[in-house]
């Protein structure tokens, strides 16, 4: 074998042991373009989408309470007319919700006042309510009366139950029937009473309204 032979068996013999050595060798795997963290979002995207704020509450007219005066307080309608036109008038647009209920009351000089009953709005389930508050005045007896309360701005029914005071020189009677205005975070109640002799406008106090009976009516 001449020397020319011997070279071209050598370059063959490293060729194969290369080609081998590369084949042998794992294959990397492909890279992870997660490995960091999955990518930001974009800056347009929300990631908190928010919803569509809910209608207002829907109101009641003129006519829907004077019925419902009449009927639940066992008045004619010319004498719940009287009371209710004289409350929007007052108060300068419609209810949007309302309390038929009962309550007693008793003071001597100082007092307290016990109530339950049922809040209705419109295109909502009937919520049932309690109310008590204390009283200070220059009055003294008890009693026991109906009473349907007139909600101004009440746009969900969970905001009634709060504490709202009594708003001083508010109490009239028209026909039999006792009505005070009581206030608190922009809404405004219009209780109308019948039998409530002059307890209505001879104490100053507030009503606390909640889910449960409460005992004690501070």
């Amino acid at each position: 074998m001449d020397r020319r032979t011997l070279l071209l068996s050598g370059l063959v013999s490293l060729g194969s042991a290369t080609l081998a050595q590369a084949r042998a060798a794992p294959t990397p795997p492909p890279s992870d373009p997660y490995a960091s963290g999955p990518p930001a979002p974009s800056p347009s995207v929300q990631s908190n989408p928010s919803y569509p704020a809910a209608p207002e509450a829907q109101t009641y007219s003129r006519d829907e309470i004077v019925n419902g005066v009449s009927d639940f307080m066992g008045v004619t309608a010319e004498t719940a007319g009287a009371v209710v036109e004289k409350i929007f008038a007052q108060n300068g647009d419609r209810p949007t919700a309302y309390i038929a209920g009962e309550e007693g009351s008793g003071s001597f000089i100082v007092g307290a006042r016990y109530g339950r009953g049922l809040l209705y709005m419109k295109d909502r389930p009937p919520l049932e309510v309690f109310w008590q508050g204390p009283s200070a005045g220059f009055d003294w007896g008890g009693n026991a009366s109906r009473v349907f309360t007139l909600c101004y701005d009440l746009q969900v029914p969970e905001a009634i139950y709060q504490r709202f005071p009594g708003v001083e020189g508010s109490a009239y009677f028209i026909g039999g029937l006792g009505v005070n205005y009581q206030k608190a975070a922009g809404i405004t109640l219009a209780p109308i009473r019948a039998g409530v002799g002059l307890r209505l406008g001879a104490n100053v106090g507030y009503l606390g309204f909640s889910r449960t009976r409460r005992f004690l009516p501070f």
